[in-house]
């Protein structure tokens, strides 16, 4: 991803690379088991802080945590405009090549949530599904206008709302749930839902071993819908990036009114700020945070140019998909590993409460070293 300078020399925007990296960190981080190590100091403020902010929230509220998808999400809109300049560049194949890559997404979502299933666990709440099911409408609103995004984005958020509004089934009783809502926000109740009700049809069809009736989460299949709403978002400011004008004013202005209408229409009860069935409000909520951020980034790194210090993550922003994947398949071969050839002395050197964090940080330098090597040899998996 680049921009153009006065000699038409591409000069890359590591702000991206470096968010990218930061969110994928904070994905990775979970190997720390830092709210496991938090329950060994429930007096301590600093501890509890961080077991809120490395933990999702219930149902309602935002954590840092509850931002990593949002955050990835976003970011898929943010390299569009660029992506599809660099292949209309270089005269590459357009359409074929974006629905390979959604394709290729949502499979790979599926393999991942597959491991250790007895059969192919057929599913698509993974952030990689998610992504790769709403990438074509979002490649297409790519080759649009800036008009038809902003009309698309208010499709798609007012449209999902009236979708949960409208419907009137009857879902599993959550009444005596601390997060139970009653009234109009009812219609967003936990597996009690419309997007829970289609994939009680949908995810069925497919061959499971057993019914499918709900998600522990809450997460559905359909929620790949407000998630375009966030890649939408994500385009409108990458589409500002590659313009190159009043950047930052843009981005903070969008910040601050992406988060008082996620806000108000949570406070109302209009629409419920729900992370695990992505409502609209969070929609806005959490992409007002993801345009936080990209400001902030920008700021720092492009602007200012005080690169030194990110190197730490645009290693892993530049391979964020072996990162993401690595994450998955590799935790449990070297936490193993770790223990086969060192035991468990090294990691208690701080007490046995801290031990699954020095032993997850083992886990996460051998991730990262994996990474750096990959980028000195500039070897960058993309899809």
């Amino acid at each position: 991803m680049a921009l153009m300078n006065a000699d038409l020399k591409p000069v890359r925007l590591q702000s991206l690379d470096a968010y990218r990296g930061f969110v994928m960190f904070l994905m990775a981080a979970e190997v720390l088991h830092l709210p496991e190590v938090a329950e060994h100091f429930r007096d301590s403020w600093f501890w509890q802080t961080i077991k809120f902010h490395t933990s999702h929230v219930e149902w309602t509220g935002c954590s840092l945590h509850d931002l990593i998808q949002p955050s990835f999400s976003f970011m898929v809109g943010v390299a569009m405009p660029f992506s599809i300049a660099a292949r209309v560049a270089k005269n590459a194949p357009l359409w074929s090549h974006a629905l390979w890559r959604a394709f290729l997404l949502v499979m790979l979502g599926v393999v991942l949530r597959s491991m250790g299933e007895p059969q192919t666990y057929w599913t698509f709440e993974d952030t990689l599904s998610q992504i790769g099911l709403g990438y074509p409408l979002l490649f297409a609103l790519g080759l649009a206008t800036v008009r038809a995004r902003w009309i698309a984005l208010g499709a798609v958020l007012i449209g999902y709302w009236l979708f949960f509004a409208l419907w009137s089934g009857k879902g599993i009783d959550t009444s005596g749930w601390a997060h139970h809502f009653s009234g109009f926000a009812s219609h967003w109740n936990l597996n009690a839902n419309a997007a829970w009700a289609f994939d009680t049809w949908f995810l069925n069809l497919f061959p499971r071993s057993s019914a499918f009736i709900a998600n522990d989460g809450g997460y559905s299949t359909l929620s790949f819908i407000p998630t375009l709403g966030t890649m939408i978002l994500g385009l409108i400011a990458g589409q500002w990036l590659k313009d190159g004008q009043q950047i930052v004013k843009r981005l903070l202005i969008a910040s601050a009114v992406c988060l008082a209408l996620g806000y108000a229409l949570h406070l109302s009860g209009i629409c419920p700020s729900v992370k695990k069935i992505w409502t609209p409000s969070w929609t806005l909520f959490s992409g007002g945070w993801c345009f936080l951020l990209m400001a902030a980034f920008y700021v720092v790194i492009d602007l200012h140019q005080w690169r030194k210090w990110a190197f730490f993550f645009i290693v892993i922003g530049t391979n964020s998909i072996a990162m993401y994947v690595l994450s998955w398949i590799s935790h449990d071969f070297f936490g193993s590993m770790l223990n086969t050839h060192f035991g468990h002395a090294p990691f208690q050197l701080l007490g046995q409460a801290l031990e699954p964090m020095l032993h997850g940080a083992a886990i996460l330098a051998i991730l990262w070293l994996i990474l750096w090597w990959m980028h000195r040899n500039r070897i960058f998996i993309k899809l």
